[in-house]
């Protein structure tokens, strides 16, 4: 038995797709050999990480242009797939996906993925590994219509879908039926390779997110606009570090800072007293919450990321906060008490590592249907 993961982009682990996708092959790997053929797409090189991990291959694929491109993206129009979804249906997903042998277990890596293997899906079973239940994020009727036709036809053509959170599962039965196949396969860190941090006394609050995502640049501005100025009222030296692609307007204090993307993460948590993830909508289980916790960092939450970590407790294992003022009354309370804080951030390692870590992901799969 092995496994052909099929993706419409490079491969990283700098975004919440990509991690996603990392997560699940190498928690394959553990189990059999996994293949992950991908278009060169986002970036030109795979993420050095897949170098490490051993019984994982990867096999870069050259999109095409021209009539061949343009016809997939109108066949892909023709059978109900949204216009930003067709856009990245390429012939060389289809065409790999075809010379799989039958042993070979074919994963279609996000929705735009399961568009340009629909048809395959109807002649062989095939896994969609969702990264969202995607039509719960629209708000404009029109947008939304399109899409719930388009995913109610994926869940019920494949095989099994791949679902990141148990309320995305329950979204996809009340979507597409009952009967549809479903798996609960949650977003993953490799904690064993996160070396824990303590506290390091600094005053200063971390967001690590992807800044070009609007609800992470909402969340930034939540923070900005609304929870730090509570905060300096009792603490006027405590600073805010977001990192991440992206610089989106923010109010211009010289406590924030928006550095932008960086490649060494450890220091950033290294030197940080709490980590927050602030936001206030968005699907799926945030990683960088889980990637929070595995540093041993007491991490802050929104009521609404919280409800996403579905195995955690709040006030045990992160504290959660709905409001600007619940926010920042939570903050200084991790500040304030730093054997609390130090708790906590242990309770978070352990959550981590007990239910989205690579190898909690490797044993849930154990025992998959092969």
């Amino acid at each position: 038995m092995s496994d052909l993961i099929v993706s419409a982009l490079t491969p990283t682990v700098t975004s919440g797709p990509g991690l996603r996708t990392y997560g699940v092959a190498a928690a394959l790997a553990r189990h059999h050999p996994v293949e992950l053929a991908y278009v060169v797409w986002g970036a030109e090189q795979a993420a050095p990480d897949y170098a490490e991990l051993a019984n994982v291959t990867l096999r870069p694929l050259r999109s095409s242009r021209g009539p061949g491109r343009a016809f997939e993206f109108a066949g892909a129009r023709r059978r109900g797939v949204p216009r930003d979804l067709a856009r990245g249906v390429t012939p060389e997903l289809a065409t790999v996906a075809r010379a799989a042998p039958a042993d070979v277990r074919l994963i279609a890596d996000g929705p735009v993925v399961a568009a340009g293997l629909l048809r395959t899906a109807r002649r062989r079973d095939v896994v969609y590994l969702a990264h969202n239940l995607e039509s719960g994020g629209f708000r404009l009727e029109s947008e939304r219509a399109g899409l719930e036709r388009f995913e109610r036809d994926v869940l019920r053509t494949f095989s099994e879908s791949w679902m990141p959170t148990r309320a995305d599962q329950r979204g996809a039965a009340a979507l597409a039926g009952e009967a549809i196949g479903t798996r609960y396969v949650p977003n993953v860190v490799d904690v064993t390779r996160v070396e824990p941090v303590k506290r390091a006394g600094t005053g200063r609050l971390l967001f690590v997110a992807d800044l070009t995502w609007s609800p992470n640049a909402d969340a930034l501005e939540f923070l900005a606009r609304e929870v730090l100025p509570a905060v300096w009222e009792r603490r006027p030296g405590v600073t805010l570090r977001a990192v991440g692609r992206g610089a989106p307007d923010v109010p211009r204090d010289a406590r924030i800072e928006v550095p932008g993307f960086v490649v060494d993460l450890r220091s950033e948590y290294a030197c940080a007293d709490i980590a927050l993830v602030p936001l206030l909508r968005g699907g799926g289980s945030p990683l960088k919450f889980v990637e929070g916790l595995s540093y041993g960092l007491p991490v802050v939450a929104s009521g609404h990321a919280a409800r996403l970590l579905e195995d955690g407790v709040a006030g045990r294992d992160f504290l959660a906060a709905d409001g600007a003022a619940e926010f920042a009354a939570a903050i200084e309370a991790m500040l304030a008490d730093a054997a609390r804080a130090a708790a906590i951030g242990t309770a978070g390692r352990e959550l981590a590592t007990r239910s989205y870590s690579v190898d909690a992901l490797a044993t849930l799969l154990s025992g998959e249907k092969l």
